[in-house]
């Protein structure tokens, strides 16, 4: 916006510094700055802090600076970036709820299981009535938490661990985002966020004058599902070796075909930004009827699951105390 109006760049970075409240923002800027006015591009004073700014940034402030729009540009990478966060923040909303519900529902059953069961059971265990089956099967559940319920979480707690350190090596997340896409509803979940994120990053790139090869690797690292990124990795070798971006990206067969078609028609009509853009969109509303659809059944599901397992618990807890009523009328 300061570029836009004409202030000079140096000038604009001071204003930015000064406007955010955090320090370390602040230091990061002022060292741009510091770049700027020694007589650098404001890509090489970026490429000082590639943890701040992604390659993406620095390429498209590059291609602008050699065209002369800057500020066109900038705003670009704004909308970008506040789109990418939207998106994030939307997946996250979404498979925050029933991953709580879950965590609630099992913490819930625990304290059952291990507080509140035995005490009510222990009148039961001195009487020489035969207990229901369903009260014997509550006895025996927490009977079993009490005495192994830690080493459960210990066990549950080391086998994350050693995943994780599985997962380290890239064969094996291969095989595990491989994995992934083929899980039918975290297939399209996955395949759905990773393509709106390629789609809107290489529009931005391509929109900015980067050339397309670099565009290509570029979107591609921003891609964090290893088999489509692989798949991008080849798609660029195509299209360096002269073949079209649409076709390359099809052999795969991990793309969605609604965003292979936009980028055929893009090329064929000269407006690849402006299809990858409504690819991007369009991918997006997906991602997000997925999410929904996601939350509105695992929802209901998981407070069901929730109701059933205290209602067997109760019921369990009930069943003597009946049966103990019918012997003394």
């Amino acid at each position: 916006t300061l570029v836009k109006s004409a202030l000079p760049l140096e000038e604009a970075l001071l204003a930015v510094s000064q406007q955010t409240e955090k320090p370390r923002v602040r230091s990061i800027m002022l060292g741009v700055r510091s770049k700027v006015m020694e007589g650098h591009t404001l890509a090489a004073a970026l490429a000082d802090f590639p943890g701040s700014f992604p390659e993406i940034y620095r390429a498209t402030v590059a291609a602008s600076e050699h065209s002369g729009h800057l500020d066109a540009v900038l705003e670009r990478l704004a909308d970008y970036t506040e789109n990418r966060e939207q998106l994030r923040s939307r997946t996250l909303t979404a498979m925050l709820y029933p991953v709580l519900l879950f965590v609630v529902c099992a913490a819930i059953v625990f304290f059952l299981l291990v507080s509140v069961v035995p005490k009510v059971v222990e009148v039961f265990r001195t009487s020489d009535a035969a207990l229901p089956i369903l009260t014997q099967m509550l006895i025996t559940g927490s009977d079993f938490m009490r005495a192994y319920g830690l080493y459960i979480v210990i066990g549950i707690g080391v086998a994350v661990f050693l995943f994780r350190r599985w997962l380290r090596h890239e064969p094996n997340r291969q095989r595990w985002h491989r994995f992934l896409l083929g899980l039918p509803l975290i297939g399209k979940v996955v395949r759905g966020a990773n393509t709106a994120r390629f789609a809107r990053t290489l529009s931005t790139l391509t929109a900015s004058t980067v050339p397309v090869l670099d565009a290509l690797r570029i979107s591609g690292e921003v891609v964090t599902n290893l088999p489509m990124r692989a798949a991008v990795d080849a798609a660029a070798v195509k299209v360096r070796e002269g073949a079209a971006i649409g076709s390359s990206l099809s052999a795969s067969r991990l793309f969605p075909p609604m965003m292979i078609h936009l980028i055929s028609s893009g090329e064929s009509s000269g407006e690849l930004d402006t299809m990858l853009e409504r690819a991007a969109a369009h991918q997006e509303r997906e991602l997000d009827a997925v999410l929904q659809a996601v939350v509105g059944l695992l929802g209901p599901l998981m407070i069901l699951l929730m109701g059933g397992l205290v209602l067997l618990i109760v019921l369990a807890m009930l069943l003597p105390i009946f049966e103990l009523n019918q012997l003394v009328q």
